[in-house]
């Protein structure tokens, strides 16, 4: 989607207003880090930035965001599309202030999901020997508890496929940004971490921050937050399990973006945080999870 849009869209916007624009694409922790040093020094290293919408209560308290809504409807309505429809948007509410305007357009997203081997969960033989041995049906597993019988069952009990390793869990472990949001977005309240709401929980949010207002005032269970309570270490401590024991070796030395079209090599049963991002890897023409009539061997629950 950066791509379309740096190629495609930025083309395209050049072409019919004359104003030359130049897309960078640098990766999330460079996003981050140049965001922060052009609000702190007040000095532009970008007009316009992508950035999440975890950045909200940011752009909120710094005040050097250009609030979108005003501005569709004072200084920029001039160059605004009559026919935008904010609220064709999805997932609008995370990108809304607590002053109830919208600092930032949702511009891509993609959901976190289960993914698994269908053909796999259908065989007979496999099912029947699930069965007898868990006493329930093979099937998409509708607690952690499934999820890790299952891993189990196909690294440990079925073990190869057509002479081929299997593992029964993917996931990734190599230091990097990507695996701080392995566990807020959302790894930690999956597991039951923080307080319900939506967008986010109140007063204590999906990463276990507890909030007064649009602030942070703790994390830890000793300052009111939820990061270190039993949700988030019973979600850590699977999360350090299943990798060890259920992953291939080298996927704790992956980073996010290297452990997502794994799968697509063929020789992993499911995975239980699983982004819609690499959908394409799955779909190849030939590759191992896919049939020879198209269609795919795998199934998104």
């Amino acid at each position: 989607t950066h791509e379309y849009e740096s190629q495609t869209l930025a083309k395209a916007f050049s072409e019919l207003t004359g104003i030359k624009l130049k897309h960078d694409i640098i990766q999330e922790g460079d996003v981050v880090e140049k965001l922060q040093t052009q609000m702190q020094s007040g000095k532009n290293v970008y007009d316009g930035w992508i950035n999440d919408s975890d950045l909200i209560g940011t752009h909120f308290r710094y005040g050097q965001t250009i609030v979108l809504s005003d501005y569709m409807t004072g200084e920029g309505k001039d160059v605004t599309d009559p026919m935008l429809d904010v609220n064709d948007f999805i997932g609008k509410s995370f990108t809304t202030g607590p002053d109830g305007k919208l600092y930032q357009l949702p511009d891509q997203q993609f959901a976190n999901l289960y993914w698994f081997r269908y053909d796999w969960f259908t065989n007979p033989d496999y099912k029947a020997k699930f069965k007898a041995k868990y006493g329930y049906e093979l099937g998409v597993p509708v607690n952690w508890s499934a999820y890790e019988d299952i891993a189990e069952f196909f690294t440990n009990d079925i073990k190869e496929i057509n002479g081929v390793k299997v593992y029964g869990h993917m996931d990734y472990g190599k230091k990097d940004p990507s695996l701080g949001w392995r566990f807020t977005d959302a790894w930690l309240s999956m597991a039951g971490n923080g307080d319900k709401g939506i967008p986010n929980g109140l007063p204590v949010d999906e990463w276990g921050i507890r909030m007064e207002g649009c602030r942070p005032v703790g994390s830890s269970v000793e300052r009111g937050g939820d990061t270190n309570g039993p949700a988030a270490v019973y979600s850590i401590t699977k999360y350090l399990e299943w990798l060890k024991k259920y992953a291939p070796p080298q996927a704790q030395g992956m980073t996010f973006s290297e452990a997502g079209p794994v799968p697509a090599q063929g020789n992993i049963a499911q995975q239980m945080f699983w982004y819609t991002a690499f959908t394409a890897d799955m779909v190849k023409p030939g590759i191992a999870v896919m049939n020879a009539d198209g269609t795919p061997k795998w199934r998104m629950a």
